[in-house]
């Protein structure tokens, strides 16, 4: 068996008139995400972390913002073609570990619904996705509240 680790992160800032998404999961907030997507950091880490893993780039070479077709997306949709894409190269999922940096909302109450959601999209057990929340000691951007940031690592084998 052959096994890769991959790595991902991502930043978006906050914005009036969005909706907030996180994990696939639509969280009530005076915020939302800013993005050419519907711009759920937390997907987007775990895309790059799986394509990385993979060796498949990242997910703006994947799905670029450049292109229409990927405006307004829900990011449920790019985790599951990422996971085509790295299904494809002959890889399955072994886990994913992610964690989200945000002031607020308090994320811990939603984390049990991230995980149902993205484990059906990826094929997997919801105890194969780990997911945890912190903030930042009200230090750097995230402190401010001016954005969030997720970071991930997959480990996918072949």
């Amino acid at each position: 068996m052959k096994i890769r680790v991959g790595f991902g992160y991502d930043v978006h800032c906050l914005a009036d008139n969005r909706e907030l998404w996180l994990g696939g999961v639509k969280i009530d907030h005076t915020q939302g995400l800013m993005g050419h997507s519907d711009a759920d950091v937390l997907i987007h880490a775990i895309c790059d972390a799986l394509l990385g893993a993979a060796n498949l780039r990242d997910i703006g070479f994947h799905f670029p913002d450049t292109a229409g077709e990927y405006k307004d997306i829900d990011s449920k949709i790019l985790l599951a073609r990422t996971l085509e894409v790295i299904t494809e190269k002959g890889y399955r999922i072994g886990n994913i570990d992610a964690t989200i940096c945000a002031e607020r909302p308090k994320i811990n109450p939603h984390i049990p619904q991230m995980q149902k959601i993205m484990a059906g999209i990826l094929e997997i057990s919801e105890e194969d996705i780990s997911i945890k929340a912190t903030t930042s000691e009200k230090m750097g951007f995230v402190g401010r509240e001016e954005g969030f940031a997720a970071y991930a690592v997959a480990l996918i084998e072949k």
